[in-house]
């Protein structure tokens, strides 16, 4: 379904049920070069068990138009706009690479509005490295493969979320040029991992969330090291937020490498 939110038409995928904003929602946020479809098992699952689903396009992301974030700010001003657009009260924010810290950052803001905070394959500072910028900038093609070796703990994946038979590597690099495909006027690769690279606030940003937070890590993560999330971590603990921790056996896509282990994390931490 589309809401347009800051002048421009914005797609959210919602589980295959029809939007109803007197149910509890859950606001679903992708990473770079993704888009709504990396939450299909988890997405879908929520939909049917009482949920209201929005898994967000990005602006400038395939089905969304606007203006690309440069930013973790910029998106988390996004996020914030449509749950006024949609007449959203309160919501749960779940996000994935960079967009756990827009779900972070939008969580700081927010405060109590926000019911639950899921940070999956999270990190800060989540540091970009240079090689790596550059070639998302000149050599796409180079650094999508390069990710997706990186963010894979095995090339060769079981049945995944996207059905028996799918190789989750090749889907991947598939999504990605579909993804820089769809925006002609911004390389939303490296503006993404551009805005990874130099959000300052993830440590002032836990500190003022106000409601419970799920780490959701992989042990095998060479995108986002799991012990690079243990500073927002003891941050979090720190300051008085109840904490769960989840690590899986994964790379940094939990979502399509472990479907099932990390929707019931996200199940059972939601009391979905």
């Amino acid at each position: 379904m589309y809401f347009t939110v800051n002048g421009a038409p914005s797609y959210f995928y919602t589980g295959g049920k029809p939007y109803d904003p007197a149910k509890p929602t859950v606001v679903m946020i992708h990473g770079v070069l993704n888009d709504h479809s990396v939450w299909g098992l988890q997405s879908r699952y929520l939909a049917h068990h009482g949920w209201n689903v929005l898994a967000v396009d990005l602006p400038g992301h395939c089905r969304s138009a606007g203006e690309a974030p440069s930013s973790v700010e910029e998106a988390a001003d996004f996020i914030t706009a449509l749950l006024d657009t949609a007449g959203v009260q309160r919501a749960a924010l779940v996000g994935h690479s960079w967009g756990s810290l827009i779900a972070l950052e939008t969580a700081s803001r927010l405060k109590a509005r926000i019911s639950h905070l899921v940070l999956v394959g999270t990190a800060w500072p989540m540091k970009v490295s240079q090689s790596l910028l550059d070639a998302a900038l000149n050599e796409p093609e180079k650094a999508l493969k390069m990710i997706n070796v990186f963010s894979r703990s095995t090339l060769a994946a079981p049945p995944s979320s996207l059905g028996p038979g799918t190789w989750v590597y090749g889907s991947s690099l598939a999504l990605g040029r579909r993804v820089l495909a769809s925006n002609k006027a911004v390389n939303v690769f490296h503006r993404g991992f551009q805005a990874c690279d130099r959000y300052a606030n993830g440590e002032q940003a836990v500190a003022q969330i106000s409601c419970p937070v799920l780490f959701l890590l992989g042990t095998q993560d060479q995108m986002t090291l799991a012990k690079s999330a243990q500073g927002l971590i003891a941050k979090a603990r720190e300051t008085g937020k109840k904490v769960e921790v989840v690590e899986l056996a994964v790379g940094h896509h939990q979502m399509t490498e472990t479907p099932d282990e990390t929707l019931a994390a996200i199940q059972g931490f939601l009391g979905a």
